[in-house]
């Protein structure tokens, strides 16, 4: 994601006055968000909608919503920020002084407001970047202040948006490990409503950093205004709606103020992440296409490159292997067609510390000498003489006791002074705000990748949240920046690694969907969205990703989790990235067939349609037992539809299903594909002509009945 420094150069020389009741615009192709500069120099919203319907002049009495309100002075609702100043005052009342815009691309602008206390040398500046094309705004916010001693930030929202609408609904996220990304729909009402965390790391596992509101009622698939968030940070965040008097509320969202007071020096700059949001007036769908188009070019690393079939030794051997076990694997995994032999959990610690399960040798980093005596390189020699590249799983940020990292190391770990030390997964959190730490992390990867200098893929793990927070690194006043700090320090090392391995993928994972934010993805290319890959579970898991991530993000794997038929389970996972977790040695023969056609149908016809298509999600599986889900190529050449029957219905071959996103003007060929080997069709259409408008209007009848069939149609422009 672009960096502010950057940003702030092109603004020389273009700073603006705004005089009172003038407008500041801030505009993607069809969306307006409206600023307006009162006579008293405060800064207002005075609009959030449709282009075409945004004011040009200030109404003669407008409403009064400040932009980004302070704390402890005439505005009494949630602050924006609020701070305590040097001299103890705790009123903050911020003041327009200018404003500037550049043009960051064709049609892509960057616009600063700058705001300053009309007491004290208190500085906001507000940072829109509006994605035209993309109908996407990013929104951050960069505070400082040249009072004579330190300030102490209390709030600091990177975003305050307001609406007037008499209904809104918010859908918000929940889940536990193997169960994340729960919706959950709601209407607001008078009062605050908070979805926040405070895990530290991995907290999107149990609250998703991202929400829906429904501007004109409950969100829906294809109508209705909508404005979909996500916020890009890896860390403890805030989200809070407000419904205050006079029907107005308030949105204030960012990291998590708790216990997170930061003391600011004076000319220190304290900048916030960035809150994107897209506001769609033709329903979540729209919002979830313009999230994937923003995210394929500025939101994903490498957004735009195919992303490669991995398998994964874990489910097939756990901690039980040696080279020659893991070699058979990869030779096996490349029969099946996979590009990419990922070695899990387990590789590394020696002796006493050797990582025989999961209570040891997290934070020795060097290969185990007894399981594989040649360190790493043997694997990707073999990748390279068998024709599959090889990648590793790490895991920087914890350490177990039983390592020589925590015996050299003790005060390198997360604790608070005086308590019994508190495990989960038998490990700790090492303390990123510690430059030592810091390096440890970064050599972790670095040395790894150096010893297999072919590796081309890393899974980069973090199995635990923080509890009992305290640093012996920060000193005893600025213990509240470690929530704060540990990003920073991670972000850190995750930008030197991305910067000297430009050509190895990683994937974030955090014992399952517990770091799934674009503050994590600008740094890595894919997300593990759950340790859960049971196909039924995921259906619903990967439609609630899909509402902000795109589909080349999302690592979806065909496992044996549920025993579901493996045809079954591999449609689903052709669904997104695909991968497997599977043993190919021990396949049975229809299962290796059904595995290898699936694996030659998803990288030869149906990945640049799946990964870089328009996702039109068809029937819900919140709201039928056929949900369906398909992609159409930018230029509705391509589509394919996914359909999986998840429950006994006798009826659901009589309702046709009616396809999105095609041209009506168009003849589509169509293909059932990933056909079970050995069987036929028995798909209606299957090999017939039909125009797109047919296709959405009169729709498909499909052959699914019974619990755990499944279909997928090719469809393609004559």
């Amino acid at each position: 994601m672009p960096r502010v420094s950057i940003a702030l150069a092109g603004f020389i020389g273009l700073s603006l006055t705004a005089a009172a009741d003038d407008l500041i615009p801030i505009q993607t192709d069809s969306t307006t968000l409206l600023f307006r500069v009162d006579g008293k120099k405060e800064l207002h919203q005075l609009y959030l909608g449709e282009k075409s319907k945004a004011p040009t002049t200030a109404p003669e009495k407008p409403k009064e919503d400040p932009a980004y309100p302070g704390g402890g002075g005439i505005f009494i609702g949630d602050p924006a920020v609020r701070a305590r100043h040097a001299d103890g005052g705790t009123s903050t009342e911020l003041r327009y002084v200018s404003h500037e815009t550049k043009e960051t691309a064709p049609g892509d602008t960057l616009t600063r407001i700058q705001l300053k206390d009309g007491h004290y040398p208190f500085f906001v500046d507000l940072y829109f970047r509006a994605h035209a094309k993309e109908e996407v705004i990013e929104q951050w916010t960069e505070i400082r202040h040249e009072e004579d001693k330190p300030v102490l930030l209390q709030n600091f929202a990177s975003a305050s948006l307001t609406f007037r609408q008499n209904e809104l609904w918010l859908t918000h996220y929940h889940g536990e490990w193997a169960n994340e990304m729960n919706p959950v729909e709601e209407k607001l009402t008078p009062g605050s409503k908070l979805i926040d965390n405070k895990y530290g790391v991995m907290g999107t596992q149990y609250v998703g950093a991202h929400f829906l509101l429904g501007i004109d009622g409950k969100p829906r698939e294809n109508e209705g205004t909508v404005l979909a968030a996500s916020l890009a940070w890896s860390g403890n965040f805030a989200f809070n709606f407000e419904r205050m008097d006079g029907g107005v509320t308030r949105v204030n969202a960012g990291m998590n103020p708790y216990a997170s007071e930061r003391v600011l020096a004076p000319k220190e700059p304290f900048q916030t992440p960035h809150l994107i949001y897209t506001l769609s007036t033709t329903g979540k769908g729209e919002a979830a296409r313009r999230f994937h188009r923003w995210a394929r070019q500025f939101g994903v690393r490498d957004g735009a490159k195919p992303q490669l079939v991995i398998n994964n030794n874990w489910e097939a051997t756990g901690f039980d292997f040696d080279e020659k076990k893991i070699i058979e694997i990869m030779k096996g995994s490349k029969d099946l067609g996979a590009e990419i032999f990922l070695l899990d959990d387990g590789w590394f610690g020696n002796g006493k510390h050797a990582r025989l399960a999961d209570n040891a040798g997290l934070g020795d980093w060097e290969p185990n000498k007894d399981r594989l005596p040649n360190g790493l390189k043997p694997f990707t020699d073999a990748g390279k003489e068998a024709g599959i590249q090889f990648g590793i799983w790490v895991e920087p940020e914890m350490v177990n006791v039983r390592s020589d990292l925590y015996e050299k190391h003790p005060d390198w770990i997360i604790t608070a002074p005086g308590r019994d030390l508190h495990f989960r997964r038998n490990q700790l959190v090492l303390d990123m705000t510690r430059p030592e730490v810091q390096e440890h992390a970064f050599n972790c990867i670095d040395k790894t990748l150096q010893s297999a200098p072919d590796t081309t893929y890393v899974k980069w793990d973090c199995n635990r949240y923080i509890t009992q927070p305290g640093s012996s690194y920060l000193n005893a006043g600025l213990q509240s920046h470690l929530w704060i700090d540990y990003v920073r320090g991670l972000y850190k090392v995750m930008d030197q690694v991305a910067k000297k391995y430009p050509n190895v993928t990683f994937m974030v994972c955090s014992g399952g969907g517990g770091r799934v934010d674009y503050g994590s993805l600008s740094r890595f290319q894919q997300f593990w969205p759950s340790d859960n890959t049971d196909p039924v579970r995921r259906i619903s898991m990967q439609w609630d990703y899909a509402q902000f991530f795109p589909a080349t993000a999302i690592s979806a794997h065909a496992t044996h989790w549920g025993k579901r038929p493996l045809k079954f389970v591999f449609d689903v996972a052709m669904s997104a990235r695909l991968g497997m977790d599977l043993d190919p040695r021990h396949l049975s023969d229809e299962d290796r067939a059904i595995a290898k056609q699936a694996i030659e149908l998803y990288k030869t016809r149906l990945r640049p349609i799946v990964q870089f298509g328009e996702l039109y999600r068809l029937e819900s599986p919140y709201e039928t037992k056929r949900p369906s889900t398909s992609y159409v190529t930018a230029d509705k050449s391509q589509a394919v539809v996914f359909a999986w029957q998840t429950g006994d219905d006798s009826n659901s071959p009589d309702h046709p299903l009616k396809l999105q996103g095609l041209d009506p003007a168009k003849t589509y060929h169509l293909e059932e594909v990933n056909v079970k080997p050995g069987a036929s069709s028995t798909l209606e259409a299957n090999g017939k002509d039909l125009t797109g408008k047919q296709l959405a209007e009169e729709g498909l009848k499909l052959p699914l009945a019974k619990n755990l069939e499944s279909v997928v149609i090719l469809l393609t422009a004559k």
